[in-house]
C-alpha cells in the first residue's frame, strides 16, 4: 500500500474591490443575477456569471422546483446557456456569489459537486482551464485557477474507453 497527498491551492481576496477589473464586472453580474434567482424553497439565492473569450458575458441563477431533482443550479443554468448559444466558444472565467435570502454571510460559497463535474466537463471539452471566482453576498473572494484544484479526481470522458 502507498499512500498519495493530492495538494490544492487557491487565492483569497479581501473583497470585490481587490480583483481586477474585468473580474470586478463579472461578480458583479453574478451578483445581479443572484437577485433574480428563484429560490422560493430553500430561499438560498445563487448567481453566475461566465466570461467567453469573445468578450460575451453568460449568466444564471439557481431555479428550484418543489420537485427538488428537478432545479437547477446557477452555474448549470450558466455553463449550459453559453454551451447552447456559443458553441466552440471557450470559457474563461466564472463568478459566482450565493447565500441565504435576508441573512448574511461571508463564508465564501464554492460550486456544489454536480456542478463542479459540468464545469470539469467544459474544461476537457474546451482543453482550457476555467478560473473561478467565489464568494456570499459580500466579503472574501476566492479564486481557483482549474476546476481540478476543487475536483482533484475529476471523471471524465476517458474513465469511459
Amino acid at each position: 500500500m502507498k499512500k498519495e497527498k493530492i495538494l490544492t491551492e487557491f487565492e483569497v481576496y479581501d473583497g470585490v474591490e481587490e480583483l481586477p477589473e474585468a473580474v470586478q464586472t463579472l461578480m458583479q453580474e453574478a451578483k445581479r443575477a443572484r437577485l433574480k434567482a428563484y429560490a422560493p424553497y430553500s430561499n438560498f439565492l445563487v448567481g453566475a456569471a461566465i466570461s467567453l473569450e469573445n468578450g460575451v458575458i453568460v449568466t444564471g441563477n439557481n431555479q428550484e422546483n418543489a420537485s427538488y431533482p428537478s432545479g437547477l443550479c446557477a452555474e448549470r443554468t450558466a455553463i449550459y446557456a453559453a454551451g447552447a448559444n456559443y458553441p466552440g466558444v471557450k470559457i474563461r472565467s466564472i463568478a459566482l456569489t450565493a447565500g441565504p435570502r435576508n441573512v448574511k454571510n461571508t463564508l465564501p460559497v464554492p460550486p456544489c459537486g454536480a456542478c463542479r463535474q459540468a464545469v470539469a466537463e467544459y474544461e476537457q471539452k474546451q482543453n482550457h482551464p476555467i478560473e473561478i471566482y467565489f464568494m456570499a453576498q459580500e466579503g472574501k473572494v476566492c479564486k481557483v485557477s482549474s476546476l481540478l484544484h476543487l475536483l482533484p479526481l475529476a471523471f471524465d470522458r476517458n474513465f469511459l474507453k
